[in-house]
């Protein structure tokens, strides 16, 4: 092995490579660099653990088996050890855009543990002492070690992804039981509808992100199953009778997550349909984050000309030239991420369809795509929740005085006046910019207001305040207005 100051000069199977000399990859690696410089990104910290934390486990597994002499293994899964401990996450070099079904990848972990392993053995760098192929990567493939660390990569954020989410339905929950006394008008097709309460509209707000919850925890648990031991095809070739279920059991020791050998290796290998699963529940939140962070921007607006039901802490100033103008910049934060991730899960989706026959080759861009939406879905939720759900009042004044105009509160007059009539006073009402009450009450007084049932009977005053006094009654369900009275 040639050596100048900067490179040293490496053979591969097509011949020379010339890797720079401190680094701890090597020819295939950097093959790599050079044919895929495409976006400057670097993988993610969770694939790098994931495919290092299959490299430890296989040297120890290969190790018990007599297949690796146990100097050597245990070199191995000490430098593997390492790489997930991120000591050397600088030597990952690869695009996430790279070679079909993430051999780069995988050679980029193989030659970095095998140059460590080296050098714990004693040699020097290059040397290979401990080979990427023969003793780093023995009894596996790219084919069946890729898709193994990918699922081990999300495995390991998923209790941090959890945890950020639930926090975000606690605390909107915390404040629909603070919000509960405010009395609002509840709005359908953007226009004035019956009363409800703001604590209630949070409250759906909390419940619908505590049901993400559990479609993220649910579709997890299809990534549990490895395929790990199917080598190149599913068959297993190449690897011990004995290291599929070896090696599940010592990665769920390693990693402390619950694993288990998948049923069919053939079908692990062929498809990605566990990664779609997750993914869909990551887009399933994406969905419901962004309906919340629309309503929120839509209740805080304003504040002179708008809903202003809600106010937001103030993070910074909203205009480079308004002086005092405030802008919901959280909500809006979470929207674009949330775009990004819903983005993200149709590259997974495309992806997952392109698998041709034993093999996906497009693991690679599945990968960096679910690491993405876990990596902007965690920072975004987290900034959202405490920067802007944790700090957001009511303006219960705003909320009532809208409540007052609200015409609509006729609908609580069906079951005493019917619909018809009820629509009357709405279109009076609003004609004249007077209240609903105020209609109402006139009529009753003229004797032009008449019950449904029994029909011609007179309503009166008691009647209407007994449908319309009880604002927050209307927000109880049930049927109000002194109905079936004779």
């Amino acid at each position: 092995m040639a050596e100048t100051s900067a490179f040293r000069v490496e053979h591969d199977s097509l011949g020379e490579v010339h890797v720079p000399s401190t680094a701890l990859y090597g020819a295939q690696t950097q093959r790599a660099v050079e044919n895929f410089a495409i976006s400057g990104r670097r993988p993610y910290r969770s694939f790098i653990w994931g495919i290092a934390c299959v490299k430890r486990a296989a040297a120890e597994v290969n190790g018990e088996l007599g297949l690796l002499p146990s100097e050597m293994a245990a070199a191995i899964a000490r430098a593997a050890l390492e790489v997930t401990e991120g000591r050397w996450d600088e030597q990952f070099v690869v695009d996430p855009f790279q070679a079909g079904a993430g051999t780069s990848h995988n050679m980029n972990a193989n030659e970095v543990i095998a140059n460590r392993a080296t050098v714990l053995l004693g040699g020097r760098l290059g040397e290979y002492r401990v080979h990427p192929n023969d003793h780093v990567n023995m009894a596996q493939s790219t084919n069946d070690s890729i898709p193994t660390a990918l699922r081990l990569g999300c495995l390991w954020r998923l209790d941090e992804l959890l945890g950020v989410v639930s926090d975000l339905a606690l605390q909107l929950q915390l404040k629909a039981v603070e919000f509960d006394p405010v009395l609002k008008s509840g709005r359908t097709h953007l226009q004035d509808a019956v009363p409800i309460r703001l604590g209630q509209e949070f409250g759906g707000y909390a419940a619908a992100v505590a049901r993400d919850v559990e479609r993220l925890r649910r579709s997890a648990d299809g990534l549990r199953r490895l395929g790990i031991g199917g080598t190149a095809v599913g068959t297993g070739l190449n690897a011990h009778p004995e290291y599929r279920q070896r090696v599940v059991a010592r990665l769920s020791q390693q990693t402390g997550l619950e694993l288990q050998a998948s049923d069919n290796l053939f079908e692990s290998m062929q498809s990605m349909a566990d990664m779609v699963d997750f993914s869909a529940s990551l887009r399933t939140l994406a969905v419901t984050l962004t309906r919340v962070a629309n309503d929120i921007r839509l209740l805080a607006s304003g504040p002179a000309t708008g809903l202003d039901e809600i106010r937001l802490p103030a993070v910074q100033p909203g205009s480079s030239i308004m002086p005092g103008k405030v802008n919901p910049v959280m909500a809006e934060m979470l929207n674009q991420a949330m775009y990004h991730v819903m983005g993200c899960d149709h590259a997974v989706v495309m992806a997952a369809q392109a698998g041709q026959l034993e093999l996906n080759v497009m693991m690679p861009v599945l990968a960096h795509n679910l690491f993405e939406m876990m990596q902007v879905t965690i920072g975004a939720v987290r900034a959202f929740t405490q920067r802007a759900v944790v700090g957001l009042r009511a303006n219960a004044e705003k909320a009532t005085a809208w409540l007052e105009r609200n015409a609509i509160l006729a609908t609580a007059l069906n079951p005493l006046i019917g619909y018809e009539s009820a629509a009357e006073l709405v279109k009076q009402a609003g004609s004249e910019g007077r209240t609903l009450r105020q209609i109402a009450l006139e009529r009753v007084a003229e004797g032009a207001l008449k019950r449904k049932d029994p029909p011609h009977v007179a309503v009166t005053a008691q009647d209407i305040e007994a449908a319309l006094g009880d604002v927050r009654g209307l927000t109880e369900g049930g049927i109000h207005g002194g109905a079936g009275r004779g």
